[in-house]
């Protein structure tokens, strides 16, 4: 059995916001100085009577209250969250960048934070010598850090700019550097915030592919905050989801992202449908819809689905093209169509027109989907309107029985008839 290598119990951290009071400068004059000078000596020599009042400019804000978890060795550990629900707050207590109100928490091993850019690095001092410090401050020896030098400068593709002082680094650079000698010092708990969204796409791949490679087949342990779901889907198995401080969800991955998308839903957008805003200029697509089988949005695997779009032509021209495409809860496109018909009225004449797109069988697997729009003209290359994450709809499984097995929201992304047979011996 694995041994806890983080433990948090009922842990709280309060900060006192300051509200700078209605009407009041910046600046003092000369003479406000000397009469506040003046009130803070008189006070010191008389008694106060009564109860002290309250500070109405100074407010206490819980950024987490009362959390618990353990993270074992070797885990993969997501923290998820809207803005300002305690995600980096919760990981610069754990880094032991600031100390709690309240609880406690016990941390077995090194460890190593990436939090911000310009955290851990001396701005004076070379990429070099920046890799020798840090390692130093993991509490390795020079000899260990060297063995390791050359898989951090490779990782981090910053060769040619080892000896420059990293304060003459871009974000990009100061990023690579930072996740790699996170990433290579051997530190038994690896803590990454978002700030790998500073790199480009392949080096975002590379991190995952690495910190992946930390937790499972170097049996260390990681936590990653990150607003990509589809990281957090692709490195982790369990998800802390964080709402205003406390701890919503703690479980499967595929779950916690559910529950946090669900969480950023507009209550006022209807399932199934999107209605283009009356203050929108320019707008192509008046409406869409999406004829589930059930109502609410809610649609039965294999049952037939219809897509309506309601296409506001000004200027009709023969090549305009309109294509969609069903897009899931990680934002990942799954299938696209496309209406690219030669006689189609819209070529010819202006108006409201309703393109219908029916798909006899809908074999998408269970989960939460949206639709992406394109209308463009293709003569000359113009993308007159782009539209995402509208007209979100559910697909269910609760009409198709599985015997002995529940389904399972991360099994695939659809499900495809099959005919099975037993052949005899030969």
């Amino acid at each position: 059995m694995s041994e806890n290598m983080i433990s948090v119990e009922n842990l709280s951290k309060k900060y006192i916001i300051s509200h700078e009071q209605e009407g009041r400068t910046s600046y003092k004059a000369l003479r406000d100085v000397i009469a506040d000078g003046a009130t803070s000596f008189a006070k010191a020599f008389i008694k106060p009577s009564g109860k002290k009042k309250p500070n109405p400019a100074r407010e206490e804000f819980w950024a987490l209250e009362d959390i618990s978890f353990d993270i074992q060795q070797g885990e993969a550990i997501g923290v998820i969250g809207r803005n300002g629900a305690g995600k980096s707050t919760l990981l610069k207590i754990l880094s032991r960048i600031t100390e709690p109100t309240k609880g406690r928490i016990a941390i077995k091993g090194r460890v190593a934070s990436l939090l911000e850019v310009g955290t851990g690095f001396h701005p004076e001092l070379t990429g070099r010598e920046n890799i020798y410090l840090n390692g130093s401050v993991l509490g390795m020896s020079r000899v260990e850090i060297k063995k390791k030098f050359d898989e951090i400068v490779a990782f981090a593709d910053i060769e040619k700019f080892l000896d420059t002082p990293v304060k003459r680094y871009s974000s990009g650079m100061y990023v690579r550097l930072a996740f790699s000698v996170a990433a290579h010092l051997e530190p038994e708990i690896l803590i990454v915030d978002e700030v790998l969204a500073v790199g480009d796409s392949a080096f975002q791949k590379k991190c995952l592919g690495k910190m992946g490679d930390v937790a499972t087949k170097e049996g260390r342990t990681v936590l990653f905050v990150s607003h990509s779901m589809q990281a957090i889907s692709q490195l982790t198995k369990r998800c802390i989801l964080l709402s205003k401080g406390s701890v919503q969800f703690d479980g499967h991955s595929g779950k916690a992202i559910q529950l946090y998308l669900a969480g950023q839903k507009d209550d006022s957008v209807l399932p199934g449908y999107y209605q283009a805003p009356i203050n929108k200029t320019g707008n192509h697509l008046a409406w869409v819809k999406a004829h589930t089988s059930e109502e609410e949005g809610i649609h039965c695997w294999g049952k037939p689905i219809t897509f309506e779009f309601a296409l506001h032509i000004t200027e009709p021209h023969e090549s305009l093209r309109f294509s969609f495409q069903i897009v899931n809860f990680l934002q990942q496109p799954i299938c696209i169509f496309w209406f690219f018909e030669s006689d189609a009225p819209f070529h010819r004449e202006a108006g409201t027109f309703i393109l219908r797109c029916e798909i006899p069988k809908f074999r998408l697997y269970m989960g939460s989907y949206t639709l992406t729009t394109w209308f463009s003209n293709r003569r000359s290359e113009t993308l007159l309107e782009n539209l995402k994450e509208i007209c979100q709809f559910e697909v269910t499984m609760h009409n198709f029985e599985r015997p002995e097995y529940q389904w399972q929201a991360d099994e695939c992304t659809y499900l495809e008839d099959a005919i099975w047979q037993t052949v005899e011996k030969y």
